[in-house]
């Protein structure tokens, strides 16, 4: 499948909800995984039909929850066979959220919930959100189509580095997909100050330095989808280093950009991304002095493995 158009105007009111739809979910596996480095314990993951927590610890049991962008449904299901589900269409945030509680504690399974968004500035709670309430299936299918292709790139890319990597990993407090590459030293203390989001867990996500890649599509602030790359901290001469064309480092973002149109429209969209992933990795490397020669590998092959 050819990569969707994904025009963020077009689907403006459905990102909205739709983002907020995860972050309800997502706060599930917060509240009930065990605590990973970088927050890698509360990620989405793309799937074959949607996005999906993996499985979540609950007592002597486990259970996932599925978002299905084919059939439009959200599903809950145990490990000793029950589920229940939730339809994805247009609702108030509000009436998704109490019918998502409503359906999770049917199954047992009851902890506090925080009722309230993360990294959204002036966030209403969920449970009296009304003014978000678009759900158009055919932005969501497309978004979700985006993703996929994203994802067998960033995998790919993923698996030429030996060093401390990330799972590719969608996270619903910024709506994004990423990967993180590591050049395992110290980084100086993070600042904080992200909006909705403690300083804490800022400090301990850039603990260390990293050099960072995603697919985001875009808000009201920033209205187009982009792939971004950005290194922290940032090295002196990192935004004046060459990269793929077509790509610029923006700095109301503090990142590299290269559009997702660019990519949507190149005679060959996974090869343009994968080289900005690549010289966007590169810069932020080679800036800052990492020991690329030992981190480093060749990309991988299906059933090969890797020469040593």
């Amino acid at each position: 499948m050819s990569w969707p158009d994904l025009d963020y105007g077009s689907w403006r009111d459905t990102a909205q909800t739709l983002h907020l739809m995860t972050q309800i979910v997502g706060k599930v596996r917060l509240a009930l995984t065990p605590w990973v480095n970088h927050s890698w314990q509360v990620p989405l993951y793309v799937t074959a039909r949607g996005l999906g927590t993996s499985p979540i610890p609950w007592r002597a049991e486990i259970f996932e929850i599925d978002f299905d962008f084919l059939e439009h449904g959200l599903t809950i299901r145990t490990g000793d066979g029950r589920q229940r589900k939730v339809a994805l269409a247009p609702q108030p945030i509000a009436d998704f959220y109490a019918r998502f509680l409503d359906r999770i504690e049917s199954l047992g399974i009851k902890f506090p919930f925080r009722d309230m968004p993360s990294e959204i500035a002036d966030a209403i709670p969920f449970s009296v959100d009304r003014v978000h309430e678009s759900y158009d299936a055919e932005a969501a299918h497309r978004f979700w189509r985006a993703l996929v292709r994203a994802d067998h790139v960033f995998k790919f890319f993923r698996s030429s580095f030996l060093g401390k990597v990330s799972p590719v990993h969608f996270f619903w407090g910024s709506f994004d997909l990423a990967v993180t590459r590591f050049s395992g030293r110290r980084a100086p203390r993070h600042p904080g100050g992200v909006p909705g989001l403690p300083d804490a867990v800022a400090r301990e996500a850039y603990s260390h330095e990293v050099s960072s890649a995603g697919f985001w599509p875009g808000n009201d602030a920033f209205p187009m989808a982009v792939f971004y790359s950005y290194a922290w901290p940032e090295p002196a001469g990192f935004r004046e280093r060459p990269v793929t064309v077509g790509a610029h480092f923006e700095p109301a973002l503090g990142e590299f950009i290269l559009p997702y149109e660019t990519v949507r429209s190149s005679a060959d969209p996974d090869a343009l991304l994968l080289d900005f992933l690549s010289t966007t990795y590169a810069a932020a490397a080679d800036s800052a002095a990492w020991d690329r020669a030992a981190l480093e590998c060749d990309f991988g092959v299906p059933g090969k493995v890797r020469r040593v």
